[in-house]
């Protein structure tokens, strides 16, 4: 007669985890999809900033390097701030400084309080990214590369229509006030809180692993592996990063399109990213995840070389690129899943803040490359011929990272088979 009870007390159990389960999922899902949002609508809006400030392209990559300040700061005290408030409350505060920024910007008059705003957002996207990142290792715990890149779709996804979006109500009129990048910001930003349901009132995962069998982080900084995953994750995010920040003022200056245009051409990137996402997964995990990051890095890096020396006709391969460069970031994110698998929150922690120093010094180049580019072809006066030669040369750096992340995705794929640990 004891039975029947233990059987309904095992289907309650198994139903609650399963609501939990799906929970979790929306969090990391519909997290990434604000994710996308908050990195990919500045496109669009760069250049109208640009225009309100009078900003020159060495500020605008400036002002990108402050930003990935923010997101190195935060990288960097997270996982701290995980252990001790728990990754829940770590995940809400994200949401919650990102959403805030959007107030701060609609009301920034000034470059420097435009780089405050953007830099409080930046705070609440790294803090995001590791919380994130340490709850789908905990939970994909199967088929990690197929879910890692499904999670990481969902970003392309929002991606793909964020720069539509940004342009449409940057254009849109309530009584009379035109929205502008800044009302767009506050719109789109705003979105941060619906995220926050889930994550209100699901659990999140422990430790996976009692204290005793996490790995130091002085033995994971000796390990040379994690070093090329460095490299790897940092050539790679500055290739993926730059272009939503680049792609529309290097068409809308190289060759004279519309922001429309300009704007549609980054979202035919991020299609091309998404879909390269929703179909990359079940791949990386059949033939291996540094086999697969040597293949995409190097087709993304000679797409984007290709696109600029063969002109306004390849323009396309921008668009192409995207389909290299996606599977990157959630490739890796799975490779690191399995391999440090009792320690993934310390090391992903400590590989995104490598990156984000990465991130700093990547766009401050990109900026610095086009003025340098424009002055090494000017004659006596900046002419529309040293402009374009500047945002080439600028813009080529882009693919170059894409190509050295393959190269350093090789030397890993090396490392690693020695070891017997190949993934």
């Amino acid at each position: 007669m004891a039975v029947q009870p233990q059987i309904n007390t095992k289907q309650k159990s198994k139903t609650a985890a399963s609501r939990n389960y799906a929970l979790q999922l929306a969090t990391v899902f519909v997290g990434f999809l604000i994710f996308g949002f908050s990195e990919n609508i500045k496109g669009p809006a760069i250049p109208r900033m640009q225009m309100d400030f009078g900003l020159s392209e060495m500020q605008i990559g400036t002002l990108l390097s402050l930003n990935s300040l923010g997101y190195l700061i935060a990288c960097s005290f997270t996982t701290f701030l995980t252990r001790k408030i728990g990754a829940k409350a770590v995940t809400l505060l994200a949401f919650g400084s990102m959403a805030a920024s959007g107030i701060l910007m609609y009301f920034t008059h000034s470059y420097p309080a435009l780089s405050g705003s953007y830099f409080i957002m930046y705070l609440g996207n790294g803090m995001l990214e590791i919380a994130l990142a340490v709850l789908a290792a905990r939970i994909f715990v199967g088929n990690t590369g197929t879910m890692m890149n499904l999670a990481h779709f969902f970003y392309g996804l929002s991606s793909t229509v964020a720069p539509i979006i940004a342009s449409g109500l940057m254009t849109v009129s309530i009584g009379g006030y035109t929205l502008d990048w800044r009302g767009m910001y506050l719109i789109m930003l705003s979105l941060s809180i619906i995220p926050m349901i889930p994550a209100i009132l699901c659990r999140f995962p422990g430790e996976e692993q009692h204290d005793a069998a996490r790995i130091p982080l002085v033995k994971l900084v000796r390990d040379p592996g994690i070093w090329l995953i460095v490299l790897i994750l940092s050539f790679g995010v500055i290739a993926e990063m730059a272009v939503g920040g680049w792609l529309v003022n290097f068409l809308e200056k190289a060759y004279h399109w519309e922001t429309t245009s300009a704007s549609g051409m980054l979202s035919a990137f991020f299609l091309c990213f998404t879909f390269a996402r929703l179909f990359a997964g079940p791949l990386t995990d059949k033939i291996g995840f540094t086999l697969s990051l040597i293949i995409f890095a190097g087709f993304s890096g000679v797409c984007t070389l290709a696109a600029i020396f063969t002109g306004e006709p390849g323009a396309f391969l921008f668009a192409a690129a995207g389909i290299g460069i996606a599977p990157i970031y959630p490739t890796v994110m799975a490779l690191i899943a399995k391999k440090y698998r009792s320690s993934s929150d310390a090391a992903i922690a400590f590989i995104v803040t490598m990156l984000g120093i990465g991130s700093v010094f990547g766009n401050y180049l990109i900026g610095a490359i086009i003025d340098w580019g424009k002055k090494l072809f000017a004659d006596g006066s900046e002419s529309e011929l040293s402009l374009l030669r500047g945002l080439q040369a600028g813009y080529s750096f882009i693919g170059i990272c894409a190509l050295l992340c393959a190269v350093a995705s090789f030397f890993l794929y090396g490392y690693l088979k020695k070891r017997n640990e190949l993934l």
